[in-house]
């Protein structure tokens, strides 16, 4: 083997081995749901179980537009196969698992709302906090 090949293969070597790939996983998501569709609702709050419950993570979800809706004490949503459960079901879970849920700020005044409407446990975000939790590099975004 020449000194080129040995190069090129200690390069490709040092580039596999370094790639983002084998970097640490991040400490967490940062969910942001606004769908309407229970569906995608469900699916938000099915990963974010998994994301606590196998992989031992932070989730922080916030609800905005119509998905602000799940966070209302009022709100029961369909049960959906295979599992047969609902999107304020599993909410309900995952808040139980230690997930961290807020309602976008403008959620409540538009919807004719106020706080006490909230489920116990969801408070009403803070803009300068949640916009601290999407730059923090640490964590995963995800947006449905």
């Amino acid at each position: 083997m020449n000194i080129k090949s040995l190069f090129v293969a200690s390069t490709l070597f040092a580039s596999v081995y370094t790639s983002p790939v084998l970097a640490e996983p991040a400490d967490g998501l940062n969910v942001l749901l606004t769908s309407a569709d229970h569906q995608t609702q469900l699916m938000a709050m099915v990963l974010s179980m998994q994301t606590i419950k196998a992989h031992n993570k932070d989730v922080n979800m916030l609800l905005c537009g119509p998905a602000g809706a799940l966070a209302l004490k009022e709100t029961e949503t369909p049960t959906l196969k295979p599992q047969n459960v609902s999107p304020t079901m599993l909410l309900k879970k995952i808040m139980g698992m230690g997930a961290s849920v807020t309602v976008c700020p403008l959620y409540l005044p538009n919807a004719n709302k106020t706080a006490t409407a909230l489920m116990e446990g969801i408070t009403v975000a803070n803009p300068a906090k949640i916009a601290g939790n999407l730059l923090n590099k640490d964590m995963q975004n995800l947006s449905y």
